[in-house]
């Protein structure tokens, strides 16, 4: 089985982004083979930044993704969203490569099921 989360939505500021990451982790634990990707998304694209220093009383979103790319999980940013924030002269995770809408259309198209936040 392959599951698909797209996430929408900054980091920081609502717990959109720390869910989806929970979830992905709870499903590579739970089942080490199933194929989990992410695609971040309009702002969500700020997730996958380096040195990202959280705000007291929050998660930690970048220490989360390192995590989960360890254990398997492919991740991908919009390029264009990166672009039309001023984020692409910034680093990105390592193991979080740009990417695009043809891309998301083939992962969506290639998934059991898709999952948005």
């Amino acid at each position: 089985m392959s599951i698909l989360i797209i996430i929408n939505d900054a980091p920081y500021g609502t717990e959109k982004a720390y869910n989806a990451l929970r979830l992905a982790m709870a499903l590579k634990k739970q089942n080490p083979e199933m194929k989990v990707r992410i695609f971040l998304l309009a702002d969500s694209v700020s997730c996958g930044l380096t040195g990202q220093k959280t705000p007291s009383g929050y998660y930690n979103v970048e220490t989360m993704l390192k995590s989960i790319i360890d254990k398997g999980v492919e991740v991908k940013a919009c390029g264009m969203c990166i672009e039309a924030r001023g984020l692409n002269n910034l680093d990105l995770i390592e193991g979080i490569q740009p990417s695009n809408m043809v891309e998301l259309s083939e992962w969506v198209c290639d998934s059991d099921k898709a999952m948005t936040f």
